[in-house]
C-alpha cells in the first residue's frame, strides 16, 4: 500500500476517529486504526466492539491497499511531522514508512484482517434528519443521561421514532430532558431505540452545521451515516421507563 495525503487531512479524520479506541483494551488490533486505501480515498476505521467510527477523506493513491496502525502513536507522529505532504508506504509484514520532509519514522502494524468488520445495514429502518437539529437535540437532552450502571437503561439517550416525530429522552432519576422533532417516515418503520452514553459523545463530535444524517436501526445496532463519516453502535437493550407519567 502506498498513498500520498496532507497533513491536515489526514489529521482531521483520525481526530474524529481516534476517541473510540480505549487505552484500556487487552485485544491489541483495538488499540488499532484500520487504513484503507483506493480509488483516491483513504478510509479510516476504529472500533471497541460496541462503537465504531469510519472517516474517508481524498488521498493520492498509489498502491491500493489496507493494514493497521496503533492509533494514538499514529497521531502523535503526525501532529508533529514539518511538511504538509505525507507519503505512506506499507510492506508486506504491515511495516509502515511515513516520510514527510526531512522526517521519516518506521511503525508496526497488524494486519487488517485481523480487524473486526462493522455491522452492516443492508435491510435496517432508514430516517434522515439535518445533523445541525440532531446536534442541537443531543445538546438539549444528553446532560441528564444517567451514570449510574445499575440503571443500565438510563445511561444513554431515547430516540422514539412515533407518530412522524422524533423524541428524545434522557434522565437520571432526579432530571429529565426531552425534546420532540417532527420528522417524516411511514408508520411501519416506528420504533424505540437506546442510544449509549459513548455514542452519544462520539455522534455529538462529528455531527456538523449543516448536511443530513441518515440514522440506520437494525435489531441491536444502530449507524449514523453523515455522508464523509460513519458511527455505528450496539443498543441498549432494555425497556425504557414511561418517561411521559412525570411531565
Amino acid at each position: 500500500m502506498k498513498f500520498t495525503i496532507s497533513k491536515e487531512s489526514f489529521l482531521d479524520a483520525i481526530n474524529q476517529v481516534q476517541h473510540v479506541v480505549s487505552s484500556r483494551t487487552t485485544l491489541a488490533i483495538l488499540s488499532n486504526v484500520l487504513l484503507k486505501a483506493k480509488d483516491g480515498v483513504l478510509e479510516l476505521t476504529t472500533t471497541d466492539l460496541d462503537v465504531g467510527v469510519t472517516c474517508s477523506v481524498p488521498a493520492e493513491v498509489d498502491e491500493p491497499g489496507a493494514t493497521t496502525l496503533p492509533a494514538r502513536r499514529l497521531a502523535t507522529i503526525v501532529r508533529e511531522l514539518p511538511s504538509e505532504e505525507i507519503e505512506f508506504k506499507v510492506d508486506e509484514k504491515n511495516v509502515a514508512s511515513i516520510r514527510s520532509g526531512p522526517s521519516y519514522f518506521k511503525v508496526l502494524g497488524l494486519t487488517s484482517e485481523e480487524f473486526p468488520a462493522l455491522p452492516r445495514f443492508d435491510d435496517a429502518r432508514e430516517f434522515k434528519i439535518e445533523q445541525q437539529v440532531l446536534r442541537d437535540c443531543l445538546r438539549k437532552t444528553s446532560y441528564a443521561i444517567s451514570t449510574d450502571e445499575t440503571r443500565y437503561v438510563l445511561n444513554g439517550i431515547l430516540f422514539s421514532f412515533k407518530d412522524n416525530a422524533l423524541t428524545m429522552v434522557a434522565t437520571d432519576g432526579r432530571r429529565l430532558a426531552m425534546v420532540e422533532q417532527e420528522l417524516e417516515f411511514p408508520q411501519s418503520q416506528e420504533i424505540d431505540i437506546i442510544v449509549p452514553t459513548k455514542a452519544v459523545n462520539e455522534l455529538s463530535r462529528l455531527l456538523g452545521d449543516s448536511g443530513e444524517v441518515s440514522i440506520r436501526v437494525t435489531g441491536s445496532q444502530v449507524g449514523f451515516d453523515l455522508g464523509d463519516s460513519l458511527l455505528v453502535s450496539k443498543l441498549i437493550d432494555g425497556n425504557y421507563p414511561n418517561y411521559r407519567q412525570v411531565i
